[in-house]
């Protein structure tokens, strides 16, 4: 099933070494009548996939994950009852980006990630 329209970034805020993005999630998105029908939950790679976008987005390249050294999905997040959420990126780097990510529903983080992302040149 393809992800196309299941979430839309709607504020991108810049700060050297930092970006912090808002994303709306699509509750009536069909992925949820799978994951999970009746309780949907936003499946995990999605919200690694958002951090990929924003980075994606803030650098006007394609990036490639290389390598994850930590990921916690600390909430679940249920879009119908949290349809937005804030990401937090630290990065440094420039070709190879280190990335500490962390996903937010109000005040309670629901995922926290440090990564490495390849920028596609």
């Amino acid at each position: 099933m393809p992800l196309s329209n299941l979430y839309t970034i709607t504020t991108l805020d810049q700060a050297p070494g930092q970006i912090t993005g808002t994303v709306q999630i699509d509750a009536a998105h069909p992925v949820f009548e799978g994951h999970f029908p009746g309780s949907p939950v936003l499946p995990g790679v999605v919200q690694l996939e958002m951090v990929k976008a924003i980075l994606s987005k803030t650098f006007g390249k394609e990036l490639a994950l290389k390598e994850m050294s930590t990921c916690k999905f600390l909430e679940v997040i249920n879009p119908a009852e949290t349809p937005e959420l804030t990401i937090h990126i630290q990065y440094k780097g420039d070709e190879l980006l280190d990335v500490n990510a962390s996903g937010k529903m109000g005040e309670k983080t629901c995922f926290k990630v440090r990564a490495s992302f390849r920028l596609i040149i």
